[in-house]
């Protein structure tokens, strides 16, 4: 990322931009720039909404009556990776943990599904939210994924678009290069990875997997993984081979 700003902080905000114009602060926004970086009127912010670009920002006010002043674009937008990421919902800190790795991977969408041997059937959406949106401000990545609500893995199934290529994560699988596997795929396919539960999927879920049209079944490796794990290798296998790292 040539010439990119690491040092000055980065806020995600909800408003459209261009220069000149305001952006009101969140509570929280206003407390992390004043008391806890202790910026003070004047210092660069970098802001982004997932529409306009980057901008380069001034702090205006103090505490919780601050704002801030878009100056000038720092970079165009550009359009984010077309990579689902579907997976077994993890307890929090787990969850937490592969939203934040995911958004750094570049996935575009993240779809939670109930699988028979998962062991958690809710998952707060705000959350990943929050920590999709967190992700993205320490990363520079200037676009949030969306985020569904969970469904059954059979109603997601049923819903896939069978031109979506979809990448199916199975420590069953007899696949001695992935890498290879990945690479015999049609040139700028759009993706899917999808990662089970640890419990691993039901034999009737695996057969359904393999009967759809576009699907390449992979193990990750002799080594079995935790679901979290599996996410960022996973993620980082499809990028390395058919994604945006090359």
């Amino acid at each position: 990322m040539p010439g990119y700003d690491f040092r000055s902080p980065r806020l995600h905000v909800a408003v459209p931009l261009a220069a000149g114009g305001e952006v009101a602060l969140e509570r929280a926004q206003a407390h992390y720039l004043t008391s806890v970086l202790r910026l003070q009127a004047g210092e660069r912010v970098l802001v982004f909404n997932g529409r306009d670009g980057e901008w380069s920002a001034t702090l205006e006010g103090a505490r919780r009556a601050a704002r801030l002043r878009v100056v000038a674009r720092t970079r165009a937008q550009t359009a984010p990776a077309d990579l689902h990421y579907l997976f077994a919902p993890l307890k929090s800190a787990r969850l937490d943990y592969m939203v934040q790795k995911a958004v750094e991977m570049g996935v575009s969408r993240l779809q939670p599904v109930l699988t028979r041997h998962g062991q958690v059937a809710r998952v707060n959406t705000e959350r990943m939210r929050a920590n999709a949106i967190e992700a993205a401000e320490q990363c520079g990545i200037l676009s949030l994924p969306d985020i569904d609500p969970p469904v059954a893995l059979a109603r997601a199934i049923a819903a896939r678009d069978p031109a979506r290529w979809l990448v199916f994560c199975d420590e069953a699988a007899e696949v001695a290069n992935p890498a290879a596997a990945l690479g015999a795929m049609p040139p700028h396919a759009p993706l899917a990875v999808l990662v089970g539960p640890e419990g691993g999927f039901a034999e009737d879920e695996r057969a359904a997997l393999m009967t759809l049209p576009n699907v390449v079944r992979l193990a990750l490796g002799p080594r079995i993984l935790r679901a979290d794990t599996a996410a960022v290798a996973a993620l980082a296998l499809v990028q390395a081979v058919r994604g945006d790292w090359r």
